[in-house]
């Protein structure tokens, strides 16, 4: 397993092509934006290596039998689905943002059914190509990026009838040695701090749309791929002389327009390349694994509840029981979200392959709490902090020769608390709730594993309705005819 150093080292080697704000970033390691976002990473290198967390964070390879970081196993029990559920929820509180890991894991998951899945019915070795990739990452530890989400253009068009038929990845050529193809995918978390980019179909396929229905992986600097980075709120506040502003100086995330350019994939490499009927399964198994994943939120949560309760006693008012009541709802609020993650992990199944899966239904009914609950526990969290969150001058005012006595002064409230300790926590507020960390914590909550309506889709489809009605009508005495 590499440790946080040498996967930091191992960033610098990579040859990518980055731009952000019109200009291609020649080291996005050292890059001020970039680089909490790469922070956020290493962490998952590091705990790994802490013997109070081995067994949240690494697992025995079902391949190799080695000790590997979790984030590259493959599920063998339920067992293993509850520790990934406390080991995002471990991970979102030590960071207080999108440590980025987690979609490259849920598309290792996915592919290791759905491969074995195609082979039974087509009699390809989809599966024997992924096991050894697999092997590859595991051996390495690598980073993946998950890439799902294509543009995709007008939606109300399937992808053949595309005006522009780049807004879903597509294959453009096939040789004897691999295939060309040509796209993107958006809002990928973490891929320019990734080593490998997964690429899967992001919709269910008709036989019209086989050339779309594309599953592969490569190197993050394979050549054709382009990285354009997507704007936060606040981003430019990590290029100050001083991260006082920041709220999280150490810890952030990114996202990014992934352009696929007439990229080469070999065919040892390629996962799924025109089975049309298993793209809808496939992006079902990831959805499903991804939506168990925002546990994460609830470690997130723990960072902003701990900020609200400081901030009160800060303020001086931790002992009024609005306050206090709040502080409660916002725990209730975050307990069930790490509720819905656990249930669909406990209440998982064995697929064919031999991978674990988890509860559809639970899964999709976990992120549609993600979906909502964390906005009201940021509305709570601005409620408690008072309006200075959002008013505060900048630090540089705090330590000018002209102002920060002022700012000393006014600023203070309670006496036994320094107002640049108030200063700091109402920063990490702002930064949890409409700053960059906003992005992984609200609007990643929202949108992030599919929309709300994706979710609300899937548990009409997994509600056993019949046997619902059958129950109700049994009770009640209604008889009616098979």
């Amino acid at each position: 397993m590499m440790t946080a150093q040498q996967y930091e080292e191992s960033l610098r080697k990579l040859n990518l092509v980055i731009y952000m704000f019109g200009e291609r970033i020649e080291n996005p390691v050292d890059h001020p934006i970039i680089r909490p976002s790469m922070n956020a990473v290493a962490k998952t290198y590091e705990l790994a290596h802490l013997p109070e967390y081995e067994d949240l964070m690494t697992a025995v390879s079902h391949i190799s039998g080695k000790k590997i970081n979790r984030f590259t196993h493959i599920h063998q029990s339920t067992e293993d689905l509850v520790k990934k559920t406390k080991m995002g929820r471990l991970l979102g509180a030590h960071t207080g943002c999108c440590f980025q890991r987690c979609v490259g894991m849920d598309s290792l998951n996915a592919l290791s059914i759905v491969t074995h899945d195609i082979d039974e019915k087509h009699g390809t070795s989809y599966k024997e190509r992924f096991l050894k990739y697999l092997a590859y990452v595991q051996e390495n530890d690598l980073t993946c990026d998950g890439a799902m989400t294509d543009p995709k253009g007008d939606r109300s068009l399937p992808p053949h009838q595309q005006p522009d038929p780049d807004m879903y990845m597509h294959v453009v050529k096939k040789t004897d040695s691999g295939i060309v193809v040509r796209g993107a995918k958006a809002h990928q978390t973490g891929a320019v701090n990734s080593h490998e980019i997964i690429v899967m179909p992001t919709i269910a396929m008709r036989e019209e749309d086989s050339d779309y229905a594309l599953s592969f992986a490569l190197p993050s600097d394979a050549g054709g791929i382009t990285y354009i980075m997507g704007r936060q709120s606040c981003d430019t506040r990590k290029t100050e002389q001083t991260l006082r502003d920041t709220g999280n100086p150490a810890f952030g995330g990114h996202e990014a327009l992934v352009v696929f350019d007439d990229v080469f994939v070999p065919w040892e490499r390629v996962f799924m390349c025109g089975e049309y009927e298993f793209a809808g399964p496939l992006v079902e198994k990831f959805a499903s694994y991804h939506r168990q994943s925002y546990a994460c939120k609830s470690g997130v949560g723990d960072v902003l509840i701990g900020a609200a309760q400081t901030v009160a006693e800060y303020n001086g008012v931790d002992k009024a029981s609005h306050v206090k009541d709040k502080i409660i709802e916002m725990n209730h609020l975050n307990e069930t979200l790490f509720c819905g993650s656990l249930a669909c992990a406990s209440e998982g199944h064995r697929e064919p392959s031999g991978t674990y899966s988890v509860n559809t239904l639970l899964a999709n009914v976990s992120k549609q709490n993600v979906t909502r609950f964390p906005y009201e526990i940021a509305r709570l969290a601005q409620d408690v902090a008072g309006g200075l969150m959002v008013t505060l001058p900048s630090a540089a005012d705090f330590v000018s020769a002209k102002t920060g006595k002022w700012l000393a002064k006014y600023y203070k409230a309670n006496p036994e608390v320094s107002t640049e300790n108030r200063r700091r926590i109402l920063r990490l507020i702002e930064n949890l709730t409409l700053g960059t960390a906003a992005v992984g914590y609200l609007t990643e909550s929202m949108h992030g594993a599919g929309s709300p309506q994706a979710q609300r889709i899937m548990i009409a489809r997994q509600a056993n309705m019949k046997q619902k009605k059958k129950l109700a009508k049994k009770l009640c005495g209604v008889e009616e005819p098979e």
